[in-house]
């Protein structure tokens, strides 16, 4: 989806996101991944999408369990709302919508190619299956890289 598409259809993106974000409550606690001693319960997304992630993180929980999911570390939030333009780039990150979302980005960086990333391994299939069925893109199909990244298709 273009920037150009995704203004008409989420609106332009704001420094608080005001008039589109809303907060959802997590069916499970995820750690900051840049402070795991943190843990969050909610998270801010597009309002629009919110129904999709809160399907996405159920379907998660009941394939996975909690301690599984810890394990894996598809528990480690790397964020979703960021006001921000895209890393070497002009164009607005999709995450200025709170329409995507980044996981364990320590094993699954921007520029770690997909085979390189821990989600390009068997036991993380399913949860990209997951994202994919409830309309979310995959950084690693996408580009080849960033498999950290999960970001709404339409």
């Amino acid at each position: 989806m273009t920037t150009k598409q995704v203004i008409a259809k989420y609106g332009k993106p704001n420094s608080t996101g005001d008039g589109y974000l809303v907060t959802i409550q997590l069916p499970y606690p995820m750690r900051l991944a840049w402070d795991t001693d943190t843990s969050v319960i909610r998270m801010r997304c597009h309002k629009l999408v919110a129904d999709r992630f809160l399907l996405v993180f159920n379907e998660i929980h009941r394939k996975y369990g909690y301690e599984k999911i810890k394990e894996l570390g598809i528990d480690l939030f790397g964020g979703c709302f960021n006001f921000r333009k895209m890393r070497q780039g002009s164009d607005w990150s999709r995450h200025s919508w709170g329409i995507a979302i980044d996981l364990h980005p320590a094993a699954n960086g921007m520029n770690t190619p997909v085979g390189k990333s821990r989600f390009s391994r068997p036991e993380y299939k399913d949860m990209i299956d997951i994202f994919k069925k409830h309309g979310f893109n995959w950084g690693g199909d996408l580009w080849g890289k960033d498999s950290m990244h999960f970001e709404v298709k339409e």
